[in-house]
This record gives C-alpha cells, sequence and structure tokens, in this order.
C-alpha cells in the first residue's frame, strides 16, 4: 500500500460517528422482540446469553475497526488479500441472507395493529421509501448519519419513560441480576422449536450477521483513521460528481512515532464508541424492553402459553398492552409505533449497508464494474434488494413477518462465525506487527468463531433443524 499521513484523531468524547449505524442495527428487532419474547417464556435469567453476545460484539467492533483505520479499505478487501475466495464467500451470503425484509416486515406489523392498513402493503411502501431517500442524497453518509441518530435518541428516551412508568423496580433487578445467571438454559429450551431461535437471538445481540463488517464501510466513508484518504458515495442523483476511487487502501509509517501516537488516539476514539456508545446504548435499550416484558407478563398471563402454541406475535401483543396499562389505549399504540420505527431504523441501516458492501467487493473485483463507478453500483444493488423484497412480501413462502426474522437470525449467526475467523486472518496477517491485535483479543475473537460456529453445528446435528 501506498504510505500516507495519518490524519489527527477527534477528540475520544463525542456523540455521533459511524457507530450510529452498529447501534442502529443492534437496537433493532433483537432487543425489542426476539429478547422480550424469549424472557416472557424462559424469564429474565436467559439474559446471560444476551450479555455474551454484546460483549463479543464489542470487541468484534473494535478489531473490525483496527483493519478499516489503518487502510482505508474494508474488511471485504482485507479478506480478498488473504485469500479472494473467502471475500466472494461474503458477497454471497450477503445475497443469501440480507435480501429477505424481515426487520421491516416485523416493524409493519405492528403498525397494521395501529392503522389497520395491511403490513404487506405498509412493508411495500417502505421499502420504495427507502430508495427514494437513498437515490436523492448528494452523499449518502451525513444524510443517514443524522437520521438513525434522531430515531436512536428518540427511541432510547422514550422507551426509558415508559418502562419506568410501567414496571416495577423488582423488574428492573431481575433484569440485571439475570445478566450474571451464567448456565441457565431450562429444558424447554433445548428443543428443536426454540433452540434454533435462541442461537439466532444470540445473533441478533447487538448488531448480526454481516453488519459489523459493513461497519469498516461506515468508517471508511465518516473519513475514520486513513479513510480520510478515500472518495464518498453519493446518491443516484450525484453519482456523476464522484470522485475516482482509487484501486487500493493506504497504509501509514508505523515507525514514525508521531503517526503511532495518531493512532492510539484513533484507538481511543473508537473505544469509546465501542464501550459507551454502542455496549452503554445496546444495554440500556434492552434493558427497558426487558422491564417492559416482565411487566407485560403480569398484564397478560397468558402470553406465555400463547407464545408456546406458536403465536409469534403475541409477545408484541402483551407489551402493547402492558403499554396501554400506564396510559390507556393511546400509550398502547405508541408501543407499536417504536416497534414501527425499529423496522423502519433497522432497515435504513441495513439496505444502506448491503448495497455499500455490495458496490464495494463488485467496484474493485468484477470484470468491468469500474466503469459504472461505486455510486450507481450502490444504486443497483439498493434497488435490487427492494424490489426482490417486495417480491417476497407479495408472493413469497414466509409464514408472516414473525418468520421472516426468525430466518434471517439463524442464517446471520454462521456469517458471524466465519467473519470472526476473517478477522484473526487479515489483522494478524495483513497489518504491520506495531498494530496488531494482543493475544488476549485474538483469544476473544477465537472463542467467538466458536461460539457462533459450535451453536449452529450443534442445533444441525442435534435436532436436523436448519432454521427456526
Amino acid at each position: 500500500m501506498p504510505i500516507r499521513k495519518l490524519p489527527d484523531a477527534p477528540p475520544s468524547i463525542h456523540l455521533l460517528g459511524p457507530t450510529v449505524f452498529l447501534v442502529a442495527l443492534g437496537v433493532g428487532m433483537g432487543e425489542s422482540y426476539m429478547w422480550p419474547r424469549l424472557v416472557l417464556l424462559f424469564g429474565p435469567e436467559i439474559r446471560w446469553l444476551f450479555l455474551i453476545g454484546v460483549t463479543l460484539q464489542a470487541v468484534v467492533m473494535l478489531e473490525m475497526a483496527r483493519y478499516a483505520m489503518a487502510t482505508g479499505e474494508s474488511i471485504f478487501f482485507g479478506a480478498a488479500r488473504v485469500f479472494k475466495p473467502i471475500m466472494w464467500f461474503f458477497f454471497v451470503v450477503a445475497m443469501l441472507v440480507y435480501i429477505w425484509p424481515g426487520h421491516l416486515s416485523a416493524g409493519a406489523a405492528a403498525l397494521e395493529r395501529i392503522t389497520g392498513i395491511p403490513w404487506v402493503v405498509s412493508a411495500c411502501v417502505g421499502l420504495v421509501l427507502v430508495g427514494i431517500l437513498f437515490s436523492m442524497a448528494r452523499v449518502i453518509y451525513p444524510l443517514l448519519e443524522n437520521v438513525l441518530a434522531m430515531l436512536i435518541g428518540l427511541l432510547v428516551v422514550s422507551t426509558s419513560v415508559v418502562a419506568a412508568m410501567v414496571g416495577q423496580w423488582s423488574d428492573v433487578v431481575s433484569t440485571i441480576t439475570g445478566m450474571f445467571h451464567f448456565g441457565y438454559f431450562p429444558e424447554q429450551a433445548m428443543s428443536a422449536a426454540w433452540f434454533p431461535i435462541i442461537v439466532g437471538s444470540i445473533a441478533f445481540a447487538g448488531p448480526s450477521g454481516m453488519q459489523q463488517m459493513w461497519y469498516t464501510l461506515h468508517l471508511r466513508d465518516s473519513g475514520a483513521g486513513m479513510g480520510a484518504h478515500i472518495p464518498k458515495v453519493r446518491g443516484l442523483r450525484h453519482a456523476g460528481e464522484e470522485e475516482e476511487m482509487p484501486s487500493r487502501g493506504f497504509m501509514f509509517d508505523t515507525s514514525d512515532a508521531d503517526e503511532m501516537k495518531k493512532w492510539k488516539g484513533w484507538r481511543r476514539w473508537v473505544t469509546f464508541d465501542a464501550l459507551l456508545l454502542f455496549w452503554g446504548i445496546t444495554m440500556l435499550v434492552t434493558i427497558s424492553f426487558t422491564v417492559l416484558a416482565q411487566a407485560a407478563s403480569r398484564q397478560s398471563p397468558d402470553v406465555k402459553g400463547l407464545i408456546e402454541s406458536g403465536e409469534r406475535e403475541a409477545a408484541l401483543n402483551a407489551m402493547s398492552d402492558a403499554f396501554a396499562s400506564a396510559g390507556g389505549s393511546v400509550l398502547g399504540g405508541v408501543f407499536l409505533g417504536f416497534i414501527a420505527l425499529i423496522g423502519l431504523n433497522a432497515t435504513l441501516g441495513l439496505f444502506d449497508s448491503f448495497s455499500r458492501g455490495q458496490s464495494d467487493m463488485a467496484y474493485h473485483f468484477v470484470p468491468g464494474a469500474k466503469k459504472f463507478g461505486v455510486s450507481k453500483l450502490y444504486a443497483g444493488f439498493l434497488w435490487g434488494v427492494i424490489l426482490f423484497g417486495i417480491v417476497i412480501l407479495l408472493w413469497g413462502p414466509a409464514d408472516g413477518p414473525g418468520a421472516i426474522l426468525d430466518v434471517l437470525a439463524f442464517l446471520s449467526t454462521f456469517a458471524m462465525g466465519a467473519y470472526c475467523v476473517v478477522l484473526l486472518l487479515v489483522n494478524n496477517r495483513m497489518l504491520p506487527k506495531p498494530i496488531r491485535p494482543k493475544l488476549v483479543t485474538n483469544l476473544i475473537i477465537g472463542f467467538g468463531a466458536v461460539f457462533y460456529l459450535g451453536m449452529l453445528i450443534f442445533s444441525l446435528v442435534k435436532f436436523g433443524v436448519v432454521v427456526g
């Protein structure tokens, strides 16, 4: 890689940054729907698995940032440097997993209860609106960062306030202590019906699947580290203004003491993001929703039986009733509005990230793709996944919104185990020794690979189940 100067790092303490994308994706249907459903069924003690999942994701986030900030390249490009078929593996996995409109369809199901509009209709309209929004933007990153920051702020404050209204202090205590109930695993959880869903829910503890890999592209577009030397992705309307994308990233001089000082500043900056903004906000929101789930179990004692009998949306309905108990039917509608908002929020982040990742790989490694430019490739993948999503919603085989979400969650687990392996290879083989990860970090990432892939293989061998 050509050597260039590393930009000065911003202050470590900050409010906005590329982590807002991971927060938006992490504070999604896993925290608001899948984990509350498990709490209603198995109790708050099951949340120790959530703690492991979200903490592991924070470490993965730091390691994804290591390569992206040091080179200005995505982790996909790093994977191609190790062994190009690895990169193509993720290209295909993204197409298989993220074409399913799971988040938006689950949010649309909540909107249906408020408005009476069929969830399929509102989900299709939402998909088209997402495409128009991104196509009209001049530079996509600043628009998305501001929109997601506003939505996340609204979600965090609102859910905390309502949880305080409907919950009890004992709910907060059991929610927090449940995170440390290591080893708790009720007999019912070891069933073909629920074990795959638990595996998928652990994958959804924070950003799931390939979302961490796409984070490297958001870091680059935000100008973090050596990403400052890489042009930005523009909307389709302004694709003609795109600067020429370099054929590779850049590296700073790791033997220069001043450059290493700046590098440590960037690592402090992203560590603050990982620990406080990502881990902290994700944990705060999921605590609020777990409190709501426990209040819902008191308000609707039959909800556990409904979930066990296969009523997938019973958890959402019960938590809506818990909201209503604090302020009437209007407040119950507000909760469903939160779920719809989360679905839109996650879809904005997912569709942008998918299009960004696929266009990055296609531009660099598909023959002839460079003549289109990254921005046009981005638009092609964006509208492609939108049109496919509409087809699936109208004529697809999935059994309602909850089923789509379970499929997406379980398939995401395989990608997560695989990217932990890729991280170990890329960061330890492609980076100069002074900025490679330490032994403890490598052990944690190695544990992640065994954890995700091990659960997936166990589910296949024990239950013969591929999706929940």
